[in-house]
């Protein structure tokens, strides 16, 4: 029987991904073990390793015939990561919801080319909202700035409005 055909990589149980990164995984018994993404392909190649001496697989299957045993191989890689079903759930989730974010962004285009009215206003509101709010700043800033001057204030000394004496509003003015 020949040899295995190796992948792109040039090593056994490696694929290239579209990313540039190297995908390893072993079959055993009709399952498929993933055993992560790597920089480079002797990472992903040295992890299929130690999955193979895990697995007691022959060293003809192995990408470096010349590791000596399981520990070497262990500590040449580093341990698989198992994906199971819960990671599997959580990765359909994350992928739902990413899929909703992208839906709501399209329905937003849409409804921004369909009414640019619309948008208009609410730019022009929450630029009035800005406004007021940076004019309320100035307004407590200048009261507590008079206060502090005035030597017969009302204001006692644990009074939370000497802090608008120092707060910035330089950040907002621009």
């Amino acid at each position: 029987m020949p040899p295995r055909r190796r992948g792109s990589s040039g090593f056994r149980g490696v694929r290239v991904r579209p990313s540039g990164r190297f995908y390893a995984e072993i079959r055993a018994g009709g399952f498929r073990l993933t055993l992560g993404t790597y920089n480079t392909p002797e990472l992903a190649a040295r992890a299929y390793d130690a999955a193979a001496w895990r697995f007691r697989r022959p060293r003809r299957d192995m990408n470096f015939p010349d590791v000596e045993s399981l520990e070497e191989a262990e500590f040449l890689a580093p341990a698989p990561c198992l994906v199971d079903d819960e990671d599997r759930r959580r990765h359909r989730q994350v992928q739902r919801r990413i899929a909703i974010a992208e839906h709501d962004e399209q329905l937003m285009r849409q409804w921004r080319a369909q009414f640019p009215n619309d948008v208009d206003n609410t730019d022009a509101f929450f630029a009035d909202l800005r406004a007021q709010r940076r004019s309320n700043r100035r307004h407590r800033r200048a009261v507590a700035e008079f206060e502090l001057e005035n030597p017969n204030t009302t204001w006692t000394e644990n009074d939370p409005r000497w802090d608008d004496i120092w707060t910035e509003t330089t950040s907002d003015d621009e």
